[in-house]
């Protein structure tokens, strides 16, 4: 939504989206009483399934709802002044090049030293130590291969191939951190890397599907955290190695293990996985596109986007919304 939302529209959608669409959503997944937490069991929402939703981290719960509020705000707002898409210029279009790649990937790296603290800290009790050393490995190799499948597809098969995309290489490695946000506490290092691999595809083709659909998407938001939210939580159903159960305030209770259907778990889990995200994706989006209709049409200077010389005037949004460049 960068380059043409107000900024007093943010703050107004964000008040909705922290006060409304994360509580209550994370609640479901994660509340105690919870219905996709206690999903499958008896008396429950589907007891037939035999299984909750299972989102360590957040895949769903944080990513996923992140990406569709995005995907919401980009349909509404529409392009930038002057967005030229592929599929209109195949010699002009694309994405704009990229305001400061080193500020880009001092930022990326500082998410992925984060997420040592998202990931592993959500094992919520230091003295299960294994379990906080296996999701640290986890997510440390989902984030190289996202970065290595990424940058391969934009090498061989992207429409500037032959060329190092180091946007792409960003992309993937937060794409795999997404990813492994979810399963990192019940796959092998194996299976993390397999689902960063994937992801690093699915952030690839993510770009160019909405690149296709003309929706504007300077960084590539939706792609890294809304599908790879959703490849995440459907990758515990396959990748579930069988091993792990959960984690508890004195350490791991692994009595009832996880398993996902490579492993020979058959399709419970997945099922459960892809009830549990397509609950919270459809309801994000259809609260979603409220709010930021709603937000759209109210009166200047409280409306969404912002006017259109605060798009193209000199200094840009820096100048027309906080009166001051960012670099003098």
């Amino acid at each position: 939504m960068i380059g043409r939302t107000s900024f007093r529209g943010d703050i107004i959608y964000s008040i909705f989206v922290t006060a409304l669409i994360y509580p209550i959503i994370g609640h479901w997944a994660w509340g105690p009483d919870g219905f996709l937490a206690l999903m499958g069991t008896p008396g429950h929402f589907l007891p037939s399934l035999g299984q909750p939703f299972r989102d360590f981290a957040g895949s769903s719960v944080v990513h996923t709802i992140g990406g569709v509020v995005s995907l919401a705000g980009a349909i509404v707002l529409g392009p930038r002044i002057g967005r030229k898409f592929l599929r209109d210029d195949k010699v002009k279009g694309g994405l704009p090049a990229a305001h400061s790649l080193p500020l880009a990937t001092i930022g990326a790296f500082l998410l992925w030293f984060g997420w040592y603290g998202f990931n592993p800290g959500s094992t919520l009790s230091g003295m299960d130590y294994i379990g906080i050393g296996r999701v640290a490995a986890n997510t440390t190799i989902a984030a190289c291969t996202g970065s290595l499948a990424a940058l391969l597809c934009a090498l061989w098969i992207g429409p500037f191939k032959g060329k190092f995309d180091t946007g792409f290489a960003l992309n993937g490695m937060l794409a795999g951190l997404v990813a492994i946000t979810a399963p990192c506490y019940w796959v092998s290092p194996l299976g993390s890397a397999f689902i960063g691999l994937v992801a690093g595809v699915v952030v690839f083709g993510g770009v160019y599907l909405l690149e296709w659909m003309r929706i504007d998407d300077p960084v590539g938001a939706v792609p890294v955290h809304g599908l790879n939210g959703i490849w995440g939580t459907l990758s515990l159903g396959l990748f579930a190695s069988g091993e792990y159960g959960f984690t508890g305030p004195m350490g791991p209770d692994n009595s009832s293990p996880v398993t996902g259907l490579f492993y020979g778990g058959g399709f419970d889990v997945l099922k459960a996985q892809a009830v549990g995200s397509f609950t919270i994706t459809v309801a994000t989006f259809i609260v979603a596109m409220i709010v930021m209709w709603g937000v759209s049409k109210l009166p200047y200077p409280y409306k969404l986007r912002v006017e259109p010389e605060g798009e193209t005037g000199p200094g840009g949004l820096d100048v027309f919304e906080h009166g001051a460049e960012a670099y003098n």
